[in-house]
């Protein structure tokens, strides 16, 4: 019994995600024939699902199974979540007939990698009966370059709001005696500048 496969499929990975579009119920659907861009993850679903039957002919995995996939994207910050590939992925597996159901993925290890000129994932499945897993983080002896990370779009710009808020928060003057907040050429020095209060409380102290 073989409780092994390997599948590689050449371009860049996409997300299910990205295609969705909702009909008049506001159901999620997943167009294939529109022909336009949302078609796009329906054909590369068959894609993975053709791929995984010429590399895999006549195999079919029906136990639990240990995952171990590696995407290569064509560049390091535009790419979908990785976490996102791998439905996609297993999608077209399960598609292909080489396994039953993609619930038998019952561990799996996600490598994220680069290549311009080649881009691909390329995934290797385990019969857990015949394999196991294991694998340790460890700190660098030298470290590297970190990879900076911006928000997404779409949260950029309440992200840049929220920061805004806080600057114009820190920039608020409290009076000491009453706690209303008082505008910088409103507010009073006391104390050798250690106190800021307002005009009405001033009035009070005479």
């Amino acid at each position: 019994m073989k409780n092994y496969a390997k599948v590689i499929v050449k371009g860049s990975p996409i997300s299910k995600s990205n295609f969705k579009l909702f009909n008049l119920n506001g159901r999620a659907i997943l167009p294939y024939n529109s022909g336009k861009y949302h078609d796009r993850y329906a054909l590369y679903e068959e894609e993975i699902a053709y791929e995984t039957k010429i590399q895999n002919p006549n195999l079919v995995l029906s136990e639990a199974l240990i995952a171990v996939l590696k995407v290569y994207y064509k560049s390091e910050k535009r790419h979908p979540d990785t976490n996102n590939i791998t439905k996609s992925i297993f999608d077209g597996i399960e598609k292909s007939g080489l396994i039953v159901n993609d619930a038998q993925i019952r561990k799996i290890i996600i490598e994220e990698f680069y290549d311009k000129e080649n881009p691909r994932f390329e995934l290797e499945l385990f019969g857990e009966s015949s394999y196991e897993i294991s694998y340790s983080v460890n700190k660098k002896q030298i470290p590297g370059t970190p990879i900076e990370y911006d928000p997404p779009a779409n949260k950029k710009g309440s992200l840049l709001k929220k920061e805004k808020a806080i600057k114009e928060t820190s920039k608020k003057i409290c009076c000491n005696i009453c706690g209303k907040v008082i505008k910088n050429k409103e507010a009073i020095s006391a104390n050798n500048g250690s106190m800021k209060i307002c005009r009405e409380c001033l009035k009070k102290l005479f």
